[in-house]
């Protein structure tokens, strides 16, 4: 896939795109304590921002709740960037020592045992 912006063309493999994104989900799941923590924060700083938008304590409580509603939407989109950084990574080392052939097939691996983890990780967790 050829991409063109402004003067500059530069190409995505789709290989790459898929394999940064199954690492990315497997990261996800395997620290799921970390982006639930990454989620907090990022409403938390929404919230704060969004509070220095109005000048009247009154509208500002009216419109509370389906402003903070909107805020944790988006905190939980925003909270994959920092694992697609860092799968877009993991899915590069791999390229780089195993071949591009093994970039997907490490991907699918390490989402069913990161999966199988969290899964069992909820499971002792509700065992408590």
């Amino acid at each position: 896939m050829s991409i063109d912006f402004l003067s500059f063309s530069f190409t995505l493999n789709p290989t790459t795109i898929a394999g940064a994104a199954l690492w990315s989900l497997a990261l996800y799941w395997g620290f799921s304590p970390a982006s639930e923590w990454v989620m907090a924060q990022l409403t938390r700083w929404f919230n704060f921002a969004e509070r220095s938008l109005y000048t009247s304590q009154e509208e500002f409580e009216r419109t509370r709740s389906a402003r903070e509603s909107q805020n944790a939407f988006y905190a939980s989109l925003f909270s994959i960037v920092p694992f697609l950084l860092i799968g877009t990574g993991c899915n590069w080392l791999v390229e780089l020592e195993l071949g591009r052939n093994w970039a997907i097939s490490m991907g699918m691996i390490a989402c069913i045992s990161c999966g199988v983890y969290e899964l069992g990780r909820q499971d002792g967790r509700q065992g408590d």
